[in-house]
């Protein structure tokens, strides 16, 4: 049994999570921490939601409440969302704990002792009309590098280029739209990145199985040459600085947020914690796993890195750290803040979670960005869950209740048909199981629709409807088969369609969260009911979605129409 840490990039608290989010960290992150407890690993799967910064002001101001309260209240929506989809974290926990404001102290006074971070006057753009410093992204102009006029001040999204507020050409505010606003000084905090670069780099370089992906966006940042970096901002909501001469001043939310993952392991298991996260007490011994979108993914490889690395202390870095592309709607892209696309409550309000499970997983935004769209979310419902395993399922069941009394049916011995149903089995199973230990989920899920599909087709070859007339005992042979394949079926699911899997456990007895993974010769997995058992016959599995559904969710969210 091996030890495995899964992180998922945090949530911000800055209302529901779409669907974007949700396959670019957390549900990801959730299919293989089911999968490792199904093979029995010791797995602790750790996320939170993010709550501090600027965006976490102002979306409470807007709604009128105290900025804590806001937070907890929101933490509280996530949190059953996540519940929902049925996404098993070990813990969900949150940045504003005091858990993580010790701990985020605790790596700031490391640092500053290790000769990582300096005090700077800093020149930061102040507006007059919201009578308050902006943060880097609360700041926007055009780029001095591609004249995009829509650049912010941290990153032009046009050409990628990192920026400082100060160098954007005409700024304005993107909190009030006001160009009142001037550049004044104030005393920050610096992260000494440029003095940590090769020991970062070094660490990237020996992590040459990362995605390519995670490696192409990481060596960008080394490569343009790591940039010290302000770890502190004017703001009253976060973790005080708590040194003389920063009253009211926090730390950036970009360096506390990734301390929560400890923070959080640390709330979850008080007393081994450390085995999670210290190399000193056993964290040697633990595969550390992150899931996250592009997005986040510098902060994860080079940020982040600094604070551990800069530490001097044991902390456990990531082994592999899994990124996900963006997955876009109809095109574009979804928007939390523009309130585009669906969100993670109200997708649960118009289909099963598993419905939105099997979809995003088995079009997961891995080599390339994925364009969402209504129809292509019916047709992998309609055509994979109801007509390739709903059929398969209902075909046998129905037939075996009917012919065979609700029994796993006794007599008859294996034929042509069995046999080449196990090979296929044999080797869909091992490369359903290599490419969710590789992580590389399109491939998985489409190694398991095969296993579906086969079951479909043995089903026809056998054809124990045809065979019950003049040779019930050859009738007995399929349909004991195939009822033994679905039990096999509800096995292999579970990691994706956790619910749908409880419901074909069912048929054989009472469900359990994480059925154990199917190992061995698919000829002996084929034959484990004990024949004479009764079965209970199970519900309609999935229900199809109909074009009227289609075109009433199309005109609830504002979906283009041809």
């Amino acid at each position: 049994m091996s030890r495995i840490l899964i992180t998922s990039a945090l949530p911000y608290i800055n209302g529901i999570k779409h669907l974007g989010n949700l396959v670019g960290s957390m549900l990801p992150a959730d299919v293989y921490a089911r999968f490792q407890r199904a093979k029995g690993h010791d797995v602790a799967y750790i996320c939170a939601t993010d709550e501090h910064g600027t965006p976490a002001e102002l979306a409470a101001k807007k709604a009128g409440v105290p900025v804590a309260d806001y937070c907890a209240e929101q933490h509280d929506i996530q949190a059953e969302a996540g519940r929902g989809f049925g996404l098993s974290f070990d813990h969900f926990g949150r940045s504003s704990s005091p858990t993580n404001h010790d701990l985020t102290q605790h790596f700031a006074n490391q640092l500053i002792r290790n000769g990582f971070v300096d005090e700077r006057m800093d020149r930061q753009v102040y507006s007059i009309a919201d009578e308050r410093f902006l943060p880097d992204r609360y700041v926007e102009g055009t780029c001095p590098n591609c004249k995009f006029e829509k650049a912010r001040g941290d990153q032009c999204d046009n050409c990628g280029k990192l920026l400082d507020p100060v160098d954007l050409i005409d700024p304005y505010s993107a909190i009030s739209g006001s160009r009142d606003i001037e550049v004044r000084e104030t005393k920050h905090l610096y992260l000494l990145q440029s003095k940590l670069a090769d020991e970062v780099r070094a660490w990237v370089d020996s992590h040459a199985d990362w995605p390519q992906l995670t490696k192409s966006i990481a060596y960008k940042w080394l490569d343009e040459g790591l940039r010290d970096r302000s770890i502190t901002r004017d703001l009253q909501w976060g973790v005080p600085v708590g040194r003389e001469g920063f009253d009211g001043k926090v730390f950036y939310v970009w360096f506390d947020a990734p301390i929560e993952y400890i923070a959080a392991t640390k709330e979850w298991d008080p007393e081994g914690w450390q085995r999670w996260w210290k190399t000193d007490e056993g964290a040697d011994d633990t595969r550390y796993i992150q899931f996250m979108g592009k997005d986040n993914v510098a902060f994860h490889t080079v940020s982040f890195p600094c604070t551990l690395i800069g530490s001097r202390e044991p902390w456990k870095k990531v082994d592999t750290l899994k990124t996900l592309n963006w997955l876009n709607w109809y095109g574009g892209k979804f928007s939390t803040s523009e309130g585009r696309g669906i969100f993670m409550d109200t997708a649960l309000e118009i289909s099963s979670p598993d419905n939105w499970r099997w979809y995003l997983m088995s079009n997961a935004p891995e080599s390339d960005d994925t364009s969402f769209t209504l129809e292509s979310f019916a047709g992998a419902v309609n055509k994979d869950l109801a007509d390739v395993l709903g059929n398969l399922v209902n075909r046998v069941t129905r037939f075996a209740g009917s012919r065979f009394d609700g029994m796993v049916p006794d007599g008859g011995e294996w034929g042509e048909a069995e046999e080449t149903l196990a090979a296929e089995l044999d080797r869909r199973i091992k490369a359903y199981t290599d490419y969710l230990e590789a992580i590389e989920f399109r491939k998985a899920f489409a190694e398991l629709r095969g296993i579906w599909v086969a079951g479909n087709e043995y089903l026809q070859t056998a054809a124990p409807w045809a065979a019950f007339k003049t040779d019930p005992a050859k009738a007995a042979v399929g349909v004991r088969t195939a009822l033994n394949l679905v039990k096999i079926i509800a096995a292999l699911s579970a990691p994706v369609i956790p619910f749908t899997s409880a419901k074909l456990q069912a048929i054989f007895g009472d469900p359990v969260e994480t059925p154990a993974w199917p190992t061995g010769a698919a000829k002996d997995l084929l034959d484990t009911l004990p024949r004479g058992t009764a079965f209970n016959q199970p519900e309609v599995l999935v229900s199809k979605i109909e074009p009227e559904q289609i075109e009433e969710w199309a005109e609830r969210f504002g979906a283009p129409r041809d």
